[in-house]
């Protein structure tokens, strides 16, 4: 057993063992903060090697928690165990209740736990992480936010690790809608540390939800060598890329994107990464672009994630979504049987919650769209459509289901719904060649040929432009 000791981790915060696992913790949360590959090895060896120091643990934990993956589970519930087993100083123990209470099912309680932890120990890097995490994963946007808020002034500007917690400002700012501001943090996170891949998603977010496309094209290309590789967070900024570059109607780019870095035969095969392979596959799907037998392939790796109970819904409905786009509707269905009975037959949770108000709803608009029946995708999801962050993601995330909407408002022949829903996105972001090219699909259903060509050539305009900017 390890005794008490004075020992701080890097920023000062009360810390139990000996000093070389307290180093080996904080290097290991600085490949965290950048997403390092050597994470990985770094904490299971630091809880391998040492397995009597509790933030050593801790970091495991909340590794496995963090994933999203179900299958990672039992391995934080046999940490939590564990640790009941140490002696451990006050902030040890706030995190152990932390991870007690997400293992439990209440994802909201953990993150209001993880605040109050932030609040006594404002510069708590792995709290801090993990909240942000966290805060995405329930689509709090505020929290997002106001979390980073709360604990940047307590770090020391001087110290290496300080531009990573303005890149995680970047993206809760960009969540809740404070794109200058978030685009500064943004920027200046990257130049101080180019590795922060995280800074870098930031403003590529924010790009995008300003539609300006061709700066993000340019700024990802440009930092390439940064984030493209080597890291574990490159396949969603490749993501990213092909979003952009869909968005440019350069669709055979955007496939050959996904082929070399989304998902291959090479793929790690882990829901945060195929979560991004589906969301990708269903845009061209929305768009009419054959993606060959990818939506099968895809769904074969989903298989082995939806017998397991229920664990994080944003990532049933992406596996929903490669089993509808793949034709195998009856595997679709009985993932939303599973989730059906989940929800009737499970104690309240955080999970629970967000399968109930939004996942199964969301999970039945895919099946629906798939089977042409268009008035029943309208049905499911616009009561919902003001209310999808609360099972999680990003706003470029769940535009997916926001387009899927205005598809099947066009194909239901609810114009005036779709005109409605156009106009909404095309004041917010008037470059979205999407938006302008649905415009013009509804134009030509009403009836009205001229404006149909003028939006055809508005989206035109815009793509040549992209064009053009990234030359």
């Amino acid at each position: 057993m390890l005794s008490l000791t004075n020992r701080t981790d890097t920023h000062g915060n009360p810390i139990t063992g000996p000093q070389d696992a307290v180093d080996r913790y904080d290097d290991a949360v600085g490949h965290l903060l950048a997403y390092h590959a050597q994470l990985v090895d770094a904490v299971t060896s630091l809880a391998t090697d040492v397995p009597d120091f509790p933030m050593g643990q801790i970091l495991g934990a909340y590794l496995a928690l963090t994933s999203s993956d179900q299958w990672d589970v039992p391995g934080a519930t046999e940490v939590a165990t564990h640790l009941d087993t140490l002696t451990l100083n006050d902030r040890e123990g706030a995190h152990r209740a932390a991870i007690r209470t997400w293992l439990a099912g209440d994802w909201h309680g953990a993150a209001r736990r993880l605040d109050e932890l932030l609040i006594r120990w404002p510069t708590d890097l792995l709290g801090l992480v993990v909240g942000h995490l966290l805060d995405f994963y329930l689509g709090d946007s505020a929290n997002l936010r106001d979390r980073i808020g709360r604990s940047l002034p307590a770090f020391d500007p001087a110290h290496p690790n300080h531009g990573y917690v303005r890149g995680m400002y970047a993206f809760g700012l960009e969540e809740s809608g404070n794109y200058q501001l978030a685009e500064q943090h943004g920027l200046f996170a990257v130049d101080a540390n180019p590795d922060d891949v995280w800074a870098t998603h930031a403003v590529t977010h924010v790009y995008e939800m300003q539609g300006r496309i061709d700066e993000g094209i340019r700024f990802l290309r440009s930092g390439e060598a940064n984030w493209g590789s080597g890291n574990l967070f490159t396949v969603h900024n490749w993501w990213h890329l092909a979003l952009y570059l869909l968005e440019a109607e350069r669709s055979d780019e955007a496939l050959a994107i996904y082929d070399r870095h989304i998902h291959n035969d090479q793929s790690a095969g882990v829901p945060l990464e195929m979560v991004d392979a589906s969301a990708l596959l269903w845009r061209l799907q929305l768009d009419g672009i054959a993606t060959s037998d990818r939506f099968g392939r895809l769904a074969d790796a989903w298989t082995t994630r939806t017998s397991h109970e229920p664990w994080y819904v944003f990532n049933d409905l992406h596996a929903v979504m490669a089993l509808a786009g793949a034709g195998r509707l009856a595997d679709a269905r009985a993932v939303i049987d599973r989730l059906d009975a989940y929800v009737v037959a499970s104690a309240p949770s955080s999970n629970v919650r967000m399968t109930t108000e939004v996942g199964l709803p969301a999970c039945r608009s895919v099946v629906a769209y798939i089977e042409d029946r268009h008035a029943d995708v309208v049905a499911e999801l616009l009561p919902i459509r003001t209310i999808l962050a609360r099972f999680g993601g990003s706003h470029a995330q769940r535009d997916a289901l926001q387009r899927t909407l205005v598809a099947s408002a066009l194909r239901a022949g609810q114009l005036d719904l779709a005109r409605a829903l156009l106009n909404e996105r095309i004041g917010v972001r008037e470059t979205s060649i999407w938006s302008w090219r649905r415009r013009a699909e509804l134009s030509r259903a009403a009836g009205d040929r001229p404006d149909a060509d003028r939006a055809d050539r508005r989206a035109s305009s815009y793509a040549s432009s992209f064009v053009a900017a990234e030359a």
